[in-house]
Parts: C-alpha cells; sequence; structure tokens
C-alpha cells in the first residue's frame, strides 16, 4: 500500500511538473510590435479596395505610403503622394494610435491623425483613420500594413 501511494505522489509530481513547463509563450505589447516601419499592403477607401500590393489596375497608387514608427515616440508619416511629415506618435490604449505635432501638418489634419487598431502581429498591421481623410476625397480609409 505504501509503495502505491509512493507511486501516485511521484507520479502527480511529475504531471504538475510538465503541465508547468508547458507555459503558453506570451505575446509581446502592442508599444513593441509595432515599432516598426510598415508599408501598405492593401488600402481600401470607403470600403472600396484602392490598392492592393503587386497588382496591376489600382485605382490610387500607395507604393509611396510608409508609416516609421521605429523610433519612440517620433512618428515619420509618408503619404501616398510621398508627402513625409514627422510627428510624435502615442498609444493611448492597445486599440489607438494617435500621431500628434506633425510638421508639416498634412491637408486636412490640423496636425493630428488618429487610427484605431483593428490588428496587429509581428509583420501585419491594420488600422482605421478615425477621421476621414480630405486627400482622398474624404473617404474614410483602412490601412493593412506590412513589415519586411
Amino acid at each position: 500500500m505504501r509503495k502505491t501511494s509512493v507511486s501516485v505522489l511521484f507520479s502527480a509530481i511529475v504531471f504538475v511538473g510538465l503541465l508547468a513547463g508547458c507555459k503558453k509563450e506570451s505575446t509581446p505589447p502592442v508599444s513593441e510590435l509595432i515599432a516598426k516601419v510598415w508599408t501598405a499592403s492593401k488600402v481600401e477607401e470607403n470600403n472600396v479596395t484602392v490598392y492592393t500590393k503587386g497588382a496591376t489596375g489600382n485605382i490610387r497608387d500607395y507604393t509611396k505610403f510608409s508609416l516609421d514608427l521605429s523610433s519612440a515616440p517620433t512618428a515619420k508619416y509618408t503619404d501616398y503622394d510621398g508627402v513625409q511629415s514627422t510627428g510624435k506618435y502615442s498609444l493611448p490604449s492597445d486599440t489607438r494610435l494617435s500621431i500628434t505635432d506633425m510638421n508639416p501638418q498634412l491637408t486636412g489634419t490640423n496636425g493630428t491623425i488618429e487610427f484605431t487598431i483593428n490588428s496587429i502581429d509581428a509583420n501585419n498591421l491594420k488600422i482605421t483613420r478615425t477621421t476621414t481623410s480630405v486627400k482622398t476625397g474624404n473617404t474614410t480609409n483602412v490601412y493593412t500594413l506590412t513589415s519586411p
């Protein structure tokens, strides 16, 4: 009887040890995941896809678009037409990106652009601009970005 109890106790300890050793890897915080240079892979304006990287017949050319968040808190925003503005970025929450003090101010921004972060992982970022873009005809834009 005593051998059985020791055997059961030993088995339980080994089982608990195995469970403890199988921890799920933790996801890096959004502040770490977002700190990269991002380029457009797909852009939608008012729910119409206007750009897909590598496609022919795009409605608008977003090959010059980039969002450089690699040196916090500095943000370098290059619009689809190649006009670049530098500002400060912050993450008021895991689902919100704010770029302020933009210089020069981009058309219709008053120096601030905010986005909802729809999703993010190590290589992909999907954001929706919270205000319409004057430059694209007052459209609400959704950007699917990649970081090589």
